[in-house]
This record gives structure tokens, C-alpha cells and sequence, in this order.
């Protein structure tokens, strides 16, 4: 009996990361019933997703009949990266960052030695973002490597292009955000939209600079392999098809949007939702495309003048809306006002309801959500363009000014709210949250225009993950050659 392909997939300890890459996971599972997969993250976050389980023994998943195997990897500390800690420590990111790529690449060299030794060899390495060492550690060991990129494929243009010959006039002009910047085979950019990490963190004083200095890592990691790198990308061609047409030097599958299978089992991830009846039999009660979802990510944090705004605004659209704020926001909220932060700052929800967390996914598809209030990160954007779910765009690091741009220019399935220039986040005042509410929700001809748009794209999404779709023969074509190298 031939061996059977065999991947160990890694991935970053932020839910950003983890929920993809375990739904690209499930997805090669399913693809390949021959197959096994190993997942891997840092043992905080494999804490947090099996917080029962010993810290030292692998879960595995009965859906697959023990081909999906959960081992953790070490990342050098005690109790992984905590975002808040940058607010205290500028240095904090960068300092983990060090850690992480030291002992992660130890560690997960040792992950790989002792599956051989259990008779359960890999074949092929899939990493996401932020791991670079981990091709240099498969390719040690004579396995081959596959970058799972996910973000937009015209980020991954971007970024290329920016390590191949355009890192000069970026950095120029990376003080005036009108300034378009010409890349091959994409339309002008300005540089206000570029990702913020080579506009922002290339200062090494950038609390966030390790994030620059890895993604150069990982081009130049990309540039090493041959004959030619692979890339899976969390897009579909219908969604990207320019872009794709912009990377020609390494072989780019897009094989998304890569979302929670079919059967409804939702990933296991870092943080775990609300119970479902606290927003769903809420929502139930709502009439069809009426409730605005609010949501801006696991990471970002929220001041409470933003708050306020925010839900002034949501209020002020006379609308019902469901609106996400994290644990950890509360916190610092309460702790800002001697613990009755919370408490005072959720006084003005009247039409709506809060939760710590939710099912994206399962929001996003109920009939009564008719539009997402979305920091526009690309699992966000993903979601709500596969549930035809019109955005406000509210943009704040990283690939999210990007994202916007696709949301509102090249899909028009969404407008972008303007913020006041407080920092590198700003501020989103309730004035502007209510028009642009209006401008995907109300009666004018343009709104109506955006909802008949995100249908369209909808169906071209669900068509693209379908039987026989472009997305299922990329990520096919993929299996297949993994199973030929075994």
C-alpha cells in the first residue's frame, strides 16, 4: 500500500490565522480522503482551543476518523503574545517576534522528527503568514513547502512587487498618502491604501516592525525555493482575477474562500462564542435584511470614546443591530472608570444587542442581517461577500485599507466610512456610521445598486467553491501533486 499523504499544517497563534488555516484543514481532509493532516500552533493558543485536553497529548478529530491530529508547537514563553501588553511595552510584538521565530523553528523541527518516528511521516509542509522559517525547516528535512497566504492575492502582488525593485519609491513617499504608486500589473496605488507594515513598520522603532521585517523574510524564504514556490491563496479567481495576472513568478492557487464546511461545524478557535440563543432567537424575531452586525476583529482594541460613538450612531439609525465587543474591551473599559466602564458605556443600547463573541459565519447567513460594520480584515470580508452581506468598510492596519478598496471599488458591494485622524486607527463618528449605513441599507437607487451587487457576487462565490468550481480544481490540483511527491 503507497504512503499516505501526509500534511502538517502551521499557522500563527492569532484567531486571524487559526480559523482559516484550520478550515483549509478540514477542506484538504475532504478533498483527499486518503489523506492526513496535523495541525499546529503554539501551545497557548492549542490551550485555548482545547482547554480540557493535557497540555502535552494531541486532540483528534472524530469527523475525520483520527486523520485530523492536533499538535502544538512552543514559541518560547509562558503565556504567548497578549496585544494589550503593547500599550505598556512598545516593544512587546517585536520582542515576542524574536522568540517565536527561534524556538518555533526548533520546535516544530522536532514536531516533524517525531511524527516520522511514529510511522506517520509528513509530506508536505502548508504554513500561513508570519512563519518563513518553517519552509527552511521543511526543506531540511527534504519536504516540501507550501505558503498558505491569507490575505488577497492583490496584498501578495503588492508586497512582491515591494521586495522586487519598489521598496524605494514607497519609502519616498510613504509621508504623503495621495501619492500614487505604479506596481506592475496592478491599477495605481495610493500610498494610503498600501498595507500599513511597509508604510508604517519599516521603522525599526515601529512597535510592529518585526511584522515588516518577517513579511521580507518570507519573500526572500518564497525566492529560495525551486523550481518555483507554491502559494495557496485565500481568494478565488472571479474575486482577483487582475491580480493574479500581477504574480507570475511563483505558482498561486487560489483555492477560496475558504470557509467553515458544509456540515455546520464551525473550527475550533481561540475564542469561543456566546451560546448561539442569545443572539439567534433575537435575530429570528427581526424582518429580513434589517439588523446592522458590528464587528471589528479579535485584535483591534476599542477606546471608549469610540464606543460611544459607535453606538450613538447605531442608535441613530433607527435600526436593530447585533453588535460584537470582545472581553477583553469590557475590561479595559471597566478598569478605565473604577469597574462601572462597561456598564456606563453599553447605557445608550437601546434598539440592540452586545455580545463578547459570536458565529460570524452563522450571522452573516441569517436573513435578517443586512449589513456588516466591518474592520475588513479578509476572513471578515471573505464572509460577508460569500453570504452577499453588503460592508461598511472601517479600515484600520495591515491589508484592511487594501480590503476596503476591493469591497468599494472593485466589487461595490460596500462604501468606506471616512475617520477623523486619530492615529493610525481614527475615529468613527456617529454622523458618519448613520450615512453610511444608509448608503447600504436605505431606500436611493445606490444602495439598492450595493445588496444587488453582493447577491451577484454571492452566487459567483458559491459557484467558485462549488463541484467542479475554480477554487475545488486549484485546491484538487494541489492534493494531486502532494500525493504524486509522496
Amino acid at each position: 500500500m503507497p504512503p499516505r499523504p501526509h500534511f502538517l499544517v502551521l499557522t500563527f497563534p492569532f484567531q486571524g490565522h487559526v480559523a482559516p488555516a484550520l478550515r483549509l484543514a478540514r477542506r484538504l481532509l475532504a478533498a483527499a480522503p486518503d489523506a492526513l493532516v496535523t495541525f499546529s500552533t503554539t501551545e497557548v493558543a492549542h490551550r485555548r482551543m482545547f482547554p480540557a485536553a493535557k497540555p502535552d497529548v494531541g486532540d483528534s478529530d472524530s469527523d475525520f476518523d483520527g486523520r485530523l491530529e492536533f499538535l502544538p508547537f512552543s514559541d518560547g514563553t509562558e503565556a504567548g503574545y497578549v496585544a494589550r501588553s503593547t500599550a505598556t511595552n512598545p516593544d512587546a510584538f517585536n520582542t515576542y517576534m524574536a522568540s517565536f521565530h527561534a524556538a518555533g523553528a526548533r520546535s516544530v523541527g522536532g514536531v516533524l522528527d517525531a511524527l516520522a518516528a511514529r510511522g506517520r511521516p509528513v509530506s508536505r509542509v502548508v504554513y500561513s503568514l508570519l512563519l518563513p522559517w518553517a519552509a527552511d525547516v521543511a526543506r531540511d528535512r527534504g519536504i516540501p513547502s507550501a505558503l498558505y497566504w491569507i490575505q488577497p492575492v492583490a496584498v501578495f502582488a503588492i508586497y512582491y512587487h515591494y521586495f522586487h525593485g519598489h521598496a524605494a519609491v514607497v519609502h519616498e513617499h510613504r509621508h504623503d498618502p495621495s501619492f500614487q504608486v505604479q506596481l506592475p500589473g496592478l491599477a495605481p496605488q495610493a500610498v494610503a491604501d498600501l498595507p500599513s507594515f511597509l508604510t508604517v513598520s519599516t521603522e525599526p522603532s515601529d512597535p510592529l516592525h518585526s511584522a515588516f521585517t518577517t513579511l521580507r523574510d518570507l519573500f526572500e524564504t518564497l525566492d529560495r525555493e525551486r523550481p518555483r514556490a507554491t502559494v495557496l491563496v485565500n481568494t478565488c479567481q472571479e474575486l482577483e482575477r487582475g491580480a493574479l495576472a500581477a504574480v507570475g513568478a511563483h505558482d498561486v492557487l487560489p483555492v477560496g474562500p475558504v470557509l467553515p464546511s458544509a456540515s455546520g461545524d464551525e473550527d475550533a478557535g481561540i475564542y469561543k462564542p456566546d451560546d448561539d440563543a442569545k443572539y439567534m432567537d433575537w435575530l429570528d424575531a427581526k424582518p429580513a435584511g434589517s439588523v446592522v452586525y458590528v464587528a471589528f476583529g479579535s485584535l483591534a482594541g476599542m477606546a471608549r470614546e469610540q464606543l460611544e460613538e459607535l453606538l450613538l450612531g447605531l442608535e441613530g439609525t433607527g435600526m436593530p443591530y447585533l453588535c460584537v465587543i470582545r472581553k477583553d474591551v469590557r475590561a479595559a473599559l471597566s478598569s478605565e472608570v473604577g469597574g462601572a466602564g462597561t456598564d456606563q458605556a453599553l447605557a445608550p443600547l437601546k434598539n440592540g444587542v452586545a455580545v463578547e463573541w459570536c458565529d460570524q459565519v452563522k450571522v452573516l447567513s441569517h436573513a435578517a442581517v443586512g449589513c456588516f460594520v466591518t474592520h475588513c480584515g479578509w476572513n471578515s470580508v471573505l464572509e460577508s461577500v460569500a453570504t452577499g452581506v453588503p460592508m461598511v468598510c472601517v479600515p484600520r492596519v495591515s491589508d484592511q485599507r487594501m480590503n476596503a478598496q476591493l469591497v468599494e471599488r472593485e466589487w461595490r458591494v460596500g462604501v468606506r466610512a471616512q475617520v477623523t485622524d486619530q492615529g493610525i486607527a481614527g475615529l468613527l463618528r456617529a454622523e458618519e456610521l448613520r450615512r453610511c449605513v444608509d448608503e447600504v441599507m436605505g431606500d436611493s437607487e445606490a444602495a439598492a445598486e450595493v445588496r444587488r451587487m453582493a447577491g451577484e457576487w454571492k452566487r459567483a462565490v458559491a459557484e467558485a467553491m462549488g463541484e467542479g468550481g475554480s477554487s475545488g480544481r486549484s485546491l484538487m490540483a494541489f492534493v494531486d501533486g502532494a500525493r504524486c511527491a509522496v
